[in-house]
């Protein structure tokens, strides 16, 4: 079970904070699809025992964790970053990018953020904390680790009906052999990241030729 983070809660207690957001990426590892970010704000009373990481959660429990916390959270969202855009901007400032998109449509101002990792650009001037492996320990980035997460599968789920080949509703855009293998067939989709070493040293393609 995830403990709420001492330093964060004492901050809190302090100055009588109210609305403390967490956020978090997935996809920052892939090679095809948007990284994506999701902020959540949790009421001091929420308590889901089995709440963790979402990539300590199988597809079941993370599905069913997610109107759970959506339905008792005081506010959340969410924002994809697209492939184009990672290319262009890196894809460490494109996960910083998708946690300011999902902060901005929060309704309620949050008053201090929690992110998980190690690096983050300050958002409006509102305190933050980075947290290593936050998701792990603390229950609203835990939190904004599974909506990111499922949002993300669920756009990549729609995007593989547009390009079967590449098994994206299997692997998620992650680089597994079967991906891979497809992208060495196929080449590269619009969805791919041209910045990432998109195959192995094994099946490098020449992509100017594609």
């Amino acid at each position: 079970m995830i403990n709420v983070n001492e330093y964060l809660t004492l901050i809190a207690a302090q100055f009588s904070l109210k609305f403390e957001a967490g956020t978090d990426e997935a996809g920052r590892g892939c090679l095809a699809g948007p990284v994506t970010a999701a902020a959540v704000i949790l009421p001091s009373s929420f308590d889901l025992p089995f709440l963790n990481d979402s990539k300590q959660l199988n597809k079941k429990q993370r599905y069913k964790l997610r109107p759970l916390i959506e339905s008792q959270a005081l506010d959340f969202a969410y924002a994809h970053i697209s492939p184009k855009e990672i290319d262009q901007i890196n894809i460490l400032n494109a996960s910083i990018k998708a946690m300011h998109l999902a902060l901005m449509q929060l309704k309620k101002q949050p008053e201090f953020i929690a992110v998980d990792g190690n690096r983050f650009h300050s958002f409006e001037n509102v305190p933050h904390h980075c947290i290593i492996k936050g998701d792990t320990k603390y229950l609203n980035i835990a939190a904004a680790s599974v909506l990111a997460k499922t949002y993300r599968d669920d756009y990549m789920d729609k995007i593989h009906e547009e390009y079967p080949d590449y098994l994206w509703q299997k692997n998620k855009g992650y680089p597994t052999k079967a991906h891979r293998a497809a992208i060495k067939l196929k080449g590269p989709s619009p969805y791919h990241r041209k910045s990432f070493q998109l195959l192995s040293k094994q099946l490098e393609i020449d992509f100017k030729s594609k």
